[in-house]
């Protein structure tokens, strides 16, 4: 229940206090400060990555194809005899900037929708969540398909694609979050003042919901990083000549057995960024009292 109108500075140490309380208790959890260290990790490798790369990850050489591992190429070399460090090292870039702008996308549309619902009800409400219903129902990667034969691929495609995408399961969780809370006095006292809807649902519904909100918006973005590789594999994401591990893994897929290099190596990057990024989620829905498996209500 939200206090009666506090003084406007009374309940930032409160909460700058509790932040920090609960950032120290994730640190203190040995899942979660490894989980975190491993993504900060590839973030930076990400940031930095084009001033700290040996080679340019589109130069070809034809005198260096499918080198092993070397002094000169420490990952080795791939088919078209680009450096595999290089390319590994580039290749979490476009996708984490991908899945970053379309969790934001995800989260502001679904959230917004979700917690209207939850506040309206009656007849809006269900005709909106049997859309939701009829599109969840489709396979995921045909629902993203349709949205590329439409829109196309690339950077400036996959963001709306995936945000849209991935926003229908945030639809569900807000929905669900706040239901828990349209029946509480405080809302009802709000609606009793005359409040316009959009007040209650920032003042009143968000705060309550943020948590869940935010435990959400972690799990979709390692969702999506999975999903911006595995279209890219598919030949639907990321477009070549860009470095991506999804391109890496399929392109090597014929010379899997005589140079395995060149796909331990993408393969080790995206499973290390997944798994610190779900061991940091986990440690994230503990602190905040979050049950994770109650945003698992979409893909």
């Amino acid at each position: 229940m939200n206090a009666p109108d506090p003084q406007p500075g009374a309940l930032a140490p409160a909460a700058k206090g509790r932040g920090w309380r609960r950032l120290r208790q994730f640190l203190a959890n040995p899942s979660g400060a490894i989980g975190l260290a491993i993504v900060l990790c590839h973030v930076l490798i990400a940031l930095i990555g084009p001033l700290i790369v040996p080679y340019d990850f589109a130069v070809q050489d034809v005198d260096a194809v499918l080198q092993p591992p070397s002094a000169a190429h420490w990952f080795g070399t791939d088919l078209l005899g680009r450096d595999v460090l290089t390319r590994t090292l580039l290749g979490g870039r476009q996708a984490m900037l991908i899945c970053t702008i379309a969790t934001a996308i995800a989260m502001l549309w679904g959230g917004i929708l979700g917690i209207f619902l939850a506040l309206v009800g009656g007849w809006i409400d269900n005709i909106v969540m049997r859309c939701a219903d009829a599109l969840m129902s489709m396979p995921w990667i045909l629902f993203v398909m349709i949205f590329v034969a439409a829109l196309g691929t690339g950077t400036a495609a996959l963001m709306p694609i995936l945000g849209v995408s991935y926003g229908l399961s945030v639809v569900y969780l807000a929905r669900s979050a706040a239901m828990d809370f349209v029946t509480k006095d405080f809302v009802l006292a709000a609606q009793a003042r005359g409040e316009r809807r959009t007040t209650i649902a920032l003042r009143e519904l968000l705060p309550n919901v943020r948590d869940s909100l935010a435990v959400q918006a972690a799990m979709q973005w390692s969702w999506m990083i999975l999903g911006v590789s595995s279209l890219s594999y598919l030949g639907f994401g990321v477009p070549p000549p860009a470095p991506d591990w999804g391109l890496m893994i399929a392109d090597a897929r014929g010379v899997m057995a005589t140079a395995p290099w060149t796909v331990v190596f993408p393969i080790a990057a995206l499973s290390s960024l997944i798994i610190g990024a779900n061991l940091a989620v986990d440690t994230a829905a503990k602190t905040l009292g979050v049950d994770r498996n109650d945003a698992k209500a979409g893909r």
